[in-house]
Formats: C-alpha cells, structure tokens, sequence
C-alpha cells in the first residue's frame, strides 16, 4: 500500500497538509462541545447562577458543533478530490503499461484480471484513501487529544476506559487474522468471475449453438456460490466488530456512571457538583475516545481488502515490458520494403520445443511473400516477429537492413500493414474505423473510400445507414465475418505503408470476392512488399515467393512451379484443394 501511496504528487500532498488543518480544526471544535457541556451542568447545579450565562455556554456550543460540520464538508469535499484524482493517476499507470506488454505479459496475468485490477481493485484502493484519510488522521489526533483532557478527571474512569480500548484492540486482532487470508482470496474469486463472464458473452453464439447454456451456467454458478460464500464470512467475521464495538460503548458509559454513582456517595456536599461535573466531561471524552478507535477499526475493516488491491496493483506497474522501443526512427540505408529473417527461432515461455526453428528468406521490396503450412505450424507466430508483436529468442529480424530490435515501436509500426487473422472492429463508425491509430489525422475521406473500395467493402458499406458514418459494434457483431476483415484490409491499405502482412486476411470471403480483391491489392499495392498467410493455394498461386512451414521448420521457399517439383508437403497440400490438371493450366 505505501509503495502504491508513492504516487501521490506534490499538489495531492499539498491538499493532504490543507485537509491536517481542517481535520485538527474539525477535533479541536468536538472536543470543546464537553467543555461548555461541563460549564452549562455546573451552572445548572449551581445556585444563584444566570441563564444569560447558560445561553451564552449553549451558543458556544451549538456554534462549535455547527463549525465542526462545516470543516467536515471542506475535508470530505478535500478527500473525495485526492482520492478521485489519485485513482485517475493509477488507472492511466495501468492502461499505459498494460498497452506496452507483449502476449506473454498478457497471459501472465489474464485479460478478466488486468480489468479487474484495472477497475475493482483501483476502487478498494480509492474508498481506503478517501475514508483512511479522514479517519486514519482524526482518529489519533481526537484519541490522543481526549486522553490528556480526561487524565485528571479521575484515575478510576481512566482505568476503565483503558481497559475497554485493550479489550477493542484484542478482538480487532483476532478478527484480522481470521479473515486477511480470505480477503486475498476474494480479489481471485472476482478474477474467475470475470473471465467466466466475459468468455460466455463473447462466445455467446457457439454456445446456444451447442445447447451449452445449461452447462454455461453452472460454471458460473459454481465460482459465484464459491465468491458468495468467501464474502459471507468475511462479512459475518466483519459484522461480529460491531455489536462488540456497542457492547464496549455502552458498558463503559454504564462504568462510568456506575463509578461515579459510587464516588458521588462517598464525597463531601461540597464536592459532589465538581465530580458530577467531571462524570458529564469524562463521559463524553471517554466516548471520543472510543469513537477515535471505531473509527480506526473502520479503517482497519477496509485495509485488508484495499492492501491485497495495491499488491494486485503493484504487479502490474512493476512488470516491466519485455519489448522496449529501440531509438532508430530514421531511414539511412535508403531501402524500402525489405524484410530479411538471420536464422531465426522463436520458442515460447515454458514450452518444450521451439515454435519456430532456425528460419532464413529475405524479401525484396515490391515482392510478395506467401507462407503456407499446416495448423500449429508456427505461421503466425512467423508473422508477429517483424511488428516486433513478440521478440525472436534466436537470431535476427530485419526490417530495411535493420533489426527489429532497434526500430523506435511507432515508426516501425507506421512501416507496417497489419491484419491480423482475426478481424478486430472497434465501436464506432466506418470512417473511424479504417482511419484508426495515430495516422488518422493523415487519412481523408477520399483515402477512406479509395481503401474501402480496393478492399471490396464499397458495395455493403455504401448500403448501410449513413454509408461511412454507419455505427460499428464493439467486435464488429452487427456486421459478418467477411465484412469485417474486409474493412480490417481497408484499415492496413489507409495508411499507405511500405509493408503489407496479411494473416490469413481472406478467410471469410467468397472465391470470387477474394479473387477480385487480391487483383485490385496486386495493382494498390505494386511498390509495397507483401506478405500472405493462407490457407487456400488459390490465394498465394501467384505469389513471388511461396515459404511453406512443418513443424516451425522451413521445408520449402520458392515459386509455386518450383515448390511443386522440389517439395513434397507443398505438392500435398496443393493436390488436396485443387486437381492436377487445374495445377497444370495454372
């Protein structure tokens, strides 16, 4: 928690020694409300005394209750503005390292529990700071502060209270080390929740498909009893604090009177009215004391939940990005569109075998490079090498003579192209959503229509509502599959880059769609270097190169007529979609 407080700026800490001021102020103005209690009592018991002089004891009084609650508005106004302002700070500390992770950074922690983290736990950590920083100050100051004013008040009530604050303290303890461990527990439960949320809405459609809805829900029936039922005791253990807390209240208040019922009967006539004074004083002290410690075991109710948040928290700020932008942001070599691989391997986290292995080709600028293989054969993860998506664990990956490596992310990526094989839609419009990213400010409205139609989305896009102002839904569900990677191919030709990489980009569409579209991307994109992964041998036919894969091995690189002589797994994956005959006329 204090690491995570570390965040806190000059101008919030400026605002917490305003909000001291106004909290002393707040302690100082209770704690003069006994006094002119004291003094009306006295007055009253007093004979001969004048009501001017109660009234006046009771304006005071009334004016310090009323100034109390002014200060209280000023510091709950103080805190609420520290701990909104300090929340926005963390959550954009968390967007911002989450956007610069790579997948493996990504499944290390879960997408469910980076929003968790990112939502929930910065929540518990806000309501700790709002309600800590009230309570967390006041508390002691009004503790400390009722003590000295009661400690000659007599020795007998300063015992008694004494032991009621130990007795509080004891059972905060307990309670504390029975449920800290659960409270760990819960932000996990709210993890598992989320993850089993969000993996049935966004596979929704496969399982009604499937009749699975039955079987959906008792997954998350299961983790949502288990959450309940941790939440459950927590609150019941939490629950227990306080009829202890009204117990200790009004046992002491009980003491107290019981004390001085006691000390009245032993004192001379003339003593009676100052003990009687001093029993109104201490009692209210005594409860301002005991306030000041409900007070921090509000604080301590809320801590264990808020610290287990923080950690949570800490772990995403100071997981360190395992892809960092190089400085290289200046073309020097004068090359353009060249794409080389230096026996590259890549092998993932605690994998047994590497996804790729020892891969070399090199691609020319204005080429086009078709890469075909089986499933599970590392294609993508071929791909994703050269936007430095995820780094090479062997070898090298270089983009205009230069490696990867070295390329500052943003202008390396304004080089690139990318559709990635599942066509990603964002919520908003057409125009919005092919002129997406940084080059948005570049890309007109001419250049939106130009890359819609040469990406064959101009029929359906000019037949929706508003045409290119038509609302897009979040993951594109108000349009079809193929609709969507053929505005995902529309994004990538926008920008005009020098690199084109499409995964599996052509999928979704009809033979004579995708015939059509690779026709019009051939002349779009002459000057551009191309790269294609498909599945479909129609599709890279007519590539320059062709580099076919097995098992993260290179097993053949060349053109279709010399892969059909010289590789095997080629010639078999050709002769599986297309007759021999249909092969020859090619």
């Amino acid at each position: 928690m204090i690491k995570l407080l570390k965040k806190l700026d000059k101008k919030l800490f400026f605002l917490i020694f305003i909000c001291l001021g106004f909290i002393v102020a707040q302690v100082y103005l209770d704690l003069k409300v006994p006094d002119f209690m004291a003094e009306i009592t006295q007055l009253v018991e007093t004979n001969g005394s004048k009501m001017a002089d109660i009234i006046k004891n009771g304006i005071y009084m009334v004016a310090c209750a009323l100034g109390s609650l002014v200060t209280a508005v000023i510091v709950g106004y103080i805190v609420s503005v520290i701990a909104a302002t300090f929340s926005k700070k963390v959550r954009k500390d968390i967007f911002s390292n989450v956007e610069s992770f790579s997948m493996n950074e990504i499944k290390k922690f879960s997408t469910s529990s980076l929003i968790t983290r990112a939502t929930n736990d910065v929540t518990q950590v806000q309501m700790f700071l709002a309600m800590g920083l009230q309570l967390l100050i006041k508390s002691p100051i009004m503790a400390v502060w009722a003590i000295v004013k009661i400690l000659n008040k007599g020795l007998e009530w300063s015992l008694l209270t004494g032991g009621a604050i130990i007795f509080l303290v004891i059972t905060i303890i307990i309670i504390m080390i029975i449920v800290l461990p659960r409270f760990k527990k819960v932000q996990k439960l709210i993890d598992n929740i989320n993850g089993i949320t969000r993996e049935n809405l966004t596979g929704i459609r496969v399982v009604r498909a499937f009749n699975a809805e039955d079987y959906q829900e008792n997954k998350f029936n299961r983790a949502n009893n288990e959450l309940a039922k941790t939440q459950i005791f927590n609150q019941t253990a939490m629950a227990f604090l306080m009829p202890v807390m009204n117990i200790v209240m009004y046992g002491l208040t009980l003491g107290i009177y019981f004390i001085g019922a006691y000390l009245l009967d032993a004192a001379l006539m003339g003593d009676k009215i100052t003990i009687f004074g001093n029993m109104i004083v201490f009692s209210s002290y005594a409860m301002q004391v005991v306030m000041s410690f409900i007070m921090l075991i509000m604080i301590f109710i809320m801590y264990p939940r808020a610290a287990v948040s923080a950690k949570r928290i800490n772990e995403v700020l100071d997981e360190a990005p395992s892809i960092l932008s190089g400085e290289y942001q200046e073309n020097k070599n004068d090359i353009h569109g060249e794409i080389e691989f230096k026996n590259v391997t890549f092998k993932y986290q605690d994998a047994e075998k590497p996804m790729l292995n020892n891969i070399s080709f090199k691609v020319e600028k204005g080429e086009t490079l078709a890469i075909i293989g089986s499933t599970g054969s590392g294609k993508t993860t071929l791909i994703e090498l050269i936007p430095r998506l995820m780094d090479a664990t062997k070898g090298e990956v270089l983009v205009n003579g230069v490696n990867v490596k070295e390329y500052n992310l943003n202008y390396l990526h304004d080089l690139i192209g990318y559709v990635p094989q599942k066509a990603v839609m964002f919520s908003g419009s057409v125009n919005y959503n092919v002129s997406f990213g940084e080059a948005k400010a570049k890309i007109t409205k001419d250049k939106i229509k130009e890359a819609v139609q040469v990406a064959q989305g101009q029929d359906f896009v000019e037949k929706m509502d508003k045409t290119y102002d038509a609302h897009i839904a979040q993951g594109g569900t108000n349009i079809s599959g193929g609709q969507k990677q053929r505005l995902a191919i529309a994004r990538a030709i926008a920008r005009d880059p020098e690199i084109y990489i499409f995964d599996d980009s052509f999928s979704a569409l009809d033979y004579k769609t995708d015939a059509k579209l690779r026709q019009e991307l051939k002349k779009y994109t002459k000057d551009a270097t191309n790269i294609i992964v498909a599945q479909r041998i129609g599709t890279i036919i007519h590539a320059d190169k062709i580099l076919v894969l097995e098992d993260g091995a290179c097993v053949g690189f060349g053109t279709h007529q010399e892969l059909m002589k010289n590789c095997k797994v080629y010639k078999e994956i050709a002769l599986s979609q297309v007759t021999k005959e249909e092969l020859e006329n090619v």
